[in-house]
């Protein structure tokens, strides 16, 4: 059965892209279409946009309880982006890992490259936007932003695309359906990797 020839420990799936590429909506998306496989919530000290909820979304919190945390040195990773804090807790990921189940991680680009490289078998896939002016329809179509962050945001979208070399996939959000079956793809496949599979139980079943 493919649960025997898994390996006992989860996947780390990092996935980043710049803000409006929608990686958020397919991350949420794939919990629904991928078996085991569970998300990170991230911490952050950004507000709440449209119909976002706490501990579902994010974990909402203020500057100076993330600041606590990362004293306490709660956080696998953590980075400011847009003047905002976010960060991913260290013990919830650890949990997740050890109890074999696989970890969806809806991160920006400076937390990913944190992660990938403390923990070099996580599984790194870069969100594309299908053009940076389809990116800027999007960003605007949220209107959640002033013209002036739209164009911060913009310019931080083509220093985030830099470093989609550092990803081991790339994948263009255009369709947004067609995207989410590329990346139920991908964590199918990496799930079956032969350095991810039970070599005990295939030894012990076929070869001793």
């Amino acid at each position: 059965m493919a649960k025997e020839i898994r390996n006992r420990r989860g996947i780390i799936f990092i996935i980043s892209a710049p803000s409006g590429t929608g990686k958020t909506t397919l991350c949420h998306k794939l919990l629904n279409v991928c078996d085991g496989l569970k998300i990170s919530i991230s911490y952050t000290t950004r507000k709440p946009r449209g119909k976002e909820i706490n501990g579902v979304d994010y974990f909402f919190v203020t500057q100076e309880e993330f600041l606590k945390m990362i004293e306490a040195n709660e956080f696998l990773e953590w980075a400011t982006v847009h003047g905002n804090l976010y960060g991913t807790v260290k013990k919830v990921i650890d949990d997740y890992i050890m109890e074999g189940r696989d970890v969806l991680l809806d991160i920006d680009v400076q937390g990913g490259k944190i992660i990938k490289n403390k923990i070099p078998d996580a599984v790194a896939i870069f969100l594309l936007p299908p053009s940076l002016e389809i990116l800027e329809r999007r960003l605007k179509n949220r209107m959640t932003e002033n013209d002036a962050v739209i164009s911060q945001r913009l310019a931080k979208a083509k220093d985030e695309i830099k470093e989609y070399r550092h990803y081991d996939y790339v994948v263009v959000n255009d369709v947004l359906e067609e995207s989410l079956l590329q990346l139920k793809s991908i964590i199918q496949a990496e799930r079956f990797k032969v350095s991810r599979v039970n070599h005990e139980w295939i030894d012990e079943n076929f070869i001793r």
